[in-house]
């Protein structure tokens, strides 16, 4: 969300690009050039002033605030708290990985059983939770990096292993585009990083074909998961029966 002096300092920055003076917009205000300067300063300002200055500088409010959200620093991960407000609710957790794949809500409402008014209170909830700006129209902006994992031992994971993972392993994996590798092995500790790297860029690949294949339409796109991993890891029965 933008706060104030986010604003302000985004005002300062308009100022500076359209080459209008302290003194300008002071005159612009009906208040003292000193005045003015003491209160960007202070970046101590109503949201009302906020929008006087907006009109002064003929540069829409909404615009300004749509400017500073865009510049925000986008999450990488999010707090327990707010992990334990996504699994909490069903609804708002599937669609909480709806937006994690940029779908919209009228393809989130045409693909599972929500209504409109479900889908826009989930969208509602993630927007105060963080993970998503809500704009007119119901649209959204993901307020999440391209580098965003959840926690790994934090409450998203948790229930992924407590109620998904068995159900996700239990396929065959012989369907046409699907697989299965299982692989061990014993390698040079300084070598591992390399491996988890190239699996990220796999992952990252995987992501960026998701976002280019949504112009297709839905008959020809088809759900799929990938689930990559890599752990210093020994089978619990084998490791007994190490001398």
């Amino acid at each position: 969300m933008s706060t104030t002096a986010d604003l302000v300092k985004a005002i300062k920055q308009e100022l500076k690009a359209t080459g209008m003076t302290y003194a300008d917009l002071a005159v612009a205000l009906g208040m003292a050039e000193s005045s003015v300067k003491r209160m960007l300063a202070k970046a101590d300002m109503s949201l009302s002033r906020v929008d006087e200055v907006c009109r002064a500088l003929k540069l829409d409010f909404a615009e300004l605030a749509r400017r500073v959200a865009d510049a925000q620093p986008l999450l990488s991960q999010l707090s327990q708290e707010q992990e334990r407000a996504v699994v909490a609710d069903k609804k708002l957790m599937l669609v909480a990985i709806c937006v994690l794949s940029q779908w919209s809500l009228e393809q989130i409402t045409a693909y599972y059983q929500l209504s409109d008014a479900d889908c826009i209170r989930c969208l509602a909830q993630l927007d105060r939770i963080g993970i998503i700006e809500l704009r007119p129209l119901n649209r959204y902006r993901l307020q999440l990096a391209k580098t965003f994992r959840w926690r790994p031992h934090g409450p998203v994971m948790q229930y992924f292993r407590e109620h998904a993972l068995l159900d996700y392993f239990s396929g065959g994996f012989d369907a046409q585009g699907e697989g299965l590798l299982l692989v061990h092995g014993t390698i040079s500790r300084a070598l591992a990083p390399s491996f988890l790297e190239r699996l990220q860029r796999v992952a990252q690949d995987f992501a960026m074909q998701h976002q280019s294949d949504q112009k297709l339409a839905t008959e020809h796109r088809e759900g799929y998961t990938l689930l990559l991993a890599m752990r210093r890891w020994e089978f619990e029965a084998f490791h007994a029966l190490r001398r």
